[in-house]
């Protein structure tokens, strides 16, 4: 009989070691890619902050100081607050600073903004129409993303994403701006996560 024949035909108490080595190897491979696994949450809680440079409108380069911090309120809400400090080269200095809660939608890894409250005192998101931003975020993999849609008076539209990924160290930050579908502006940073 030819060896490929035998080979096949090996009686089943040759199968169970076989068996065995494939479940220890599938075992060895999942531990292997354990760092790959998705974020939680709570892994993104803590603080992080670093800088960027940036091209203005007019072409000039300005530098800008970043943070992030992360807080949990309850099991799946979750605060976020993100501060950019921009140096102009005439000496000015410009500060703007964001504080929202993120609650749970019927979506998985999909949280809504909590930013009003309406007159029964629950936590809604705010109205597009009315110039207000319409702010959600994704947790998908490693990756965080904040996305606020505003909606101009003459009905073009501009989006803004914050894209937050885990990596060793801290934080990478992509931000994108788009108007009415065109791409304004990206910046990227490394934030480094802050020691508590």
């Amino acid at each position: 009989m030819p060896a490929i024949a035998r080979s096949l035909t090996a009686p089943a108490p040759m199968l169970l070691p076989l068996r065995l080595l494939a479940g220890m190897s599938l075992i060895c491979l999942m531990g292997l890619l354990s760092p790959l696994r998705a974020a939680a949450l709570e892994d993104f809680i803590g603080t992080y902050s670093g800088w960027a440079e940036v091209e203005n409108a007019s072409g000039e380069m300005s530098l800008r100081d970043l943070s992030v911090v992360f807080s949990a309120q309850q099991r799946d809400n979750f605060t976020l607050t993100w501060k950019t400090v921009s140096y102009r080269s005439d000496g000015r200095v410009k500060d703007i600073s964001y504080t929202i809660d993120f609650v749970p939608s019927d979506r998985d890894g999909v949280y809504a903004a909590a930013m009003g409250t309406n007159v029964f005192g629950h936590s809604v998101q705010l109205d597009p129409m009315k110039g207000d931003p319409y702010v959600w975020a994704q947790l998908q993999g490693k990756t965080l993303t904040v996305y606020s849609m505003f909606i101009g008076e003459q009905g073009g539209y501009e989006m803004q994403e914050y894209r937050r990924t885990l990596v060793e160290g801290g934080l990478e930050l992509e931000f994108r701006r788009f108007r009415n579908g065109k791409k304004m502006k990206t910046v990227e940073a490394f934030l480094a996560r802050q020691r508590q």
